[in-house]
């Protein structure tokens, strides 16, 4: 390992903290505790380039993070969003990346198994909610409840959902539904789609009559409406886990890690919904 690239970042890393950026010592700790044990990394970026995969569900706070990690530290962090099962098996395949950011514990937890991810990194971001949307033009004023208003709704088309045993959104919307004993009539009206976005999108340009989606992403489209809430007991609790990848530049993934957790980057979460974990 060479040591003048090692102090550099470790420098960036505590420069990030005196800013007031990370609020936690003992995050910047294992930062600099795992880039002094761990050999330095190559991925197809360079030293000040990382890759993020990242939920797809994230795009629009990470988009406004990554600026703002790039301004204070020099680093600039590119985002690949998709499915969080779509991002978990490219790891498996080798597809370089820095840091996962999974929209669910599960595929993280496969991803630990694997020894895709660095265990001593990991750490929950973020909580979410689910919501049933509408087109914004849509008359129909239903919610959970009215079973009969739904079917009939969905005999004009399908009940939007992403990937029900493999997207995070489809698992957690499945699970709501059957605990609220609605799955068994509305599993025939479902279509299912590779990631959330791609679901709302299909409400949005009227192609589905309703979907489940994160509310999130339906508060950031000025095409759908929110009909209902999942009760959060429904279904178990959407966690959103980081963690830097195992074959990454571990120096850069940690001190953006980091970064996730500090004022600047909770501030854009919680302006975007979502509910923050780490404090």
């Amino acid at each position: 390992m060479k040591l003048r690239p090692l102090l550099h970042q470790i420098q960036r890393v505590l420069a990030v903290a005196r800013r007031g950026l990370v609020r936690h010592a003992s995050g910047i700790a294992v930062a600099i505790g795992l880039a002094l044990l761990s050999p330095q990394q190559t991925t197809a970026q360079g030293p000040d380039r990382i890759t993020i995969f990242a939920a797809a569900s994230l795009g629009k706070a990470l988009g406004e993070i990554t600026e703002e990690f790039e301004r204070a530290t020099g680093i600039k962090a590119d985002l690949s969003l998709a499915g969080s099962s779509l991002l978990a098996r490219q790891l498996q395949y080798g597809a370089p990346a820095d840091v996962f950011i999974s929209a669910n514990s599960a595929w993280m937890d496969w991803a630990e198994e694997k020894e895709l991810i660095v265990p001593q990194s990991r750490v929950d971001l973020l909580s979410n909610r689910l919501v049933l949307i509408a087109p914004v033009d849509a008359v129909e004023t239903l919610d959970l409840s009215d079973k009969a208003g739904l079917l009939a709704v969905l005999s004009d088309g399908p009940l939007a959902m992403a990937l029900i045993d493999a997207v995070p959104a489809g698992i957690y919307g499945k699970a709501a539904l059957q605990t609220l004993d609605l799955w068994d009539d509305f599993s025939a009206h479902v279509a299912q789609t590779d990631n959330v976005q791609s679901a709302l999108t299909l409400v949005a340009q009227g192609a589905a009559p309703l979907g489940i989606v994160y509310e999130t992403d339906a508060k950031a489209s000025a095409q759908v409406q929110i009909l209902d809430h999942l009760p959060r007991e429904s279904h178990p609790p959407i966690i959103y886990p980081a963690a830097a990848t195992t074959t990454g530049q571990q120096q850069a993934s940690l001190a953006f890690l980091s970064f996730l957790q500090g004022e600047i980057a909770q501030a854009i979460f919680v302006g975007q919904g979502f509910d923050v974990l780490t404090e």
